[in-house]
Order: structure tokens, then C-alpha cells, then sequence
């Protein structure tokens, strides 16, 4: 395994503060009456869904360690609000594909505002500018290597 720059508690403390942060993230989002409001199931599979546009239910199960009867109750949800769309595979008409629909681009893109909105007033507050670059390749380390 490779050495690991951060210390123990320097992880710990990364953790507890990308939780305090989702949490205040989370609770504006609830507020804004037009951003749709979704499970964290739904979350997790309409991420996996955006980034993987045309992928079959069986890799989002596997991608996101949901068991297949949580993923299906997920996708016939998101299906009812309008979020995902399934079509059959071109390669094998037994199979389907997912993809998000213009609705759930457009919830997307209201999330993103509000997100870059909310931190960027927060870094105004704290009265600092930073560069979010290394912040993000950090997370996307610990993403890659918590989930593949």
C-alpha cells in the first residue's frame, strides 16, 4: 500500500468537516422549493447515472454497492418524478439503459447554483480566497479509492 501524506488525524478531521459541511449544503438545498427533493439512494444512483449516462441497472448496482431490490424501488421512483428515463440496449433489447432526463439536468443545474452560491458566500464570510483545485483533487483521490 503507498504511504499516505495526511496524518490519522488529519483524515479524521477532513472527514468530520466534509460532513459539517454536506450538512449545511443539505439543509440549503431543502430550503429552495425548486430544486427536487430525493432520497440519498436516489442521489447516489442519479450520480452514478450523470456520470455514466447509457449504463444498465446491474452496474449501477454493483458501482454503488445498492442491492438490487433497493436499486429498483430507487429507479421506479426516479422514473415517477421524471428523473431517470429507461430505454432498451441497442446491443441487447433484453437488457436497458438509463439516462437522466432534461428534468433531472435542470434540477442539476439549480443544485450546482445553489452549491457554488452557498460556498462561495462561505469563503466571503470567512474573509479568504483559496483555490478549490487541490481541495478537489483531493476529494476525488479519496472518491477513486473508496469507490473504484
Amino acid at each position: 500500500m503507498q504511504a499516505v501524506d495526511a496524518s490519522a488525524d488529519q483524515l479524521a478531521d477532513l472527514a468530520d468537516l466534509v460532513l459539517a459541511v454536506g450538512r449545511a449544503v443539505k439543509a440549503e438545498v431543502a430550503a429552495d422549493p425548486s430544486v427536487l427533493d430525493l432520497s440519498v439512494t436516489e442521489v447516489t444512483v442519479m450520480r452514478y447515472i450523470d456520470h455514466h449516462p447509457g449504463v444498465g441497472p446491474s452496474a449501477v448496482a454493483a458501482a454503488t454497492g445498492l442491492q438490487r431490490s433497493n436499486l429498483s424501488r430507487a429507479l421506479r421512483d426516479l422514473e415517477a418524478k421524471g428523473m431517470v428515463e429507461r430505454t432498451p440496449d441497442p446491443a441487447d433489447s433484453r437488457q436497458a439503459v438509463l439516462r437522466g432526463t432534461a428534468k433531472s439536468a435542470e434540477n442539476l443545474v439549480r443544485l450546482r447554483a445553489i452549491w457554488a452560491r452557498l460556498l462561495g458566500d462561505a469563503l466571503e464570510v470567512a474573509g479568504e480566497q483559496h483555490d478549490a483545485a487541490p481541495a478537489l483533487a483531493l476529494l476525488r483521490a479519496l472518491e477513486r479509492g473508496l469507490y473504484g
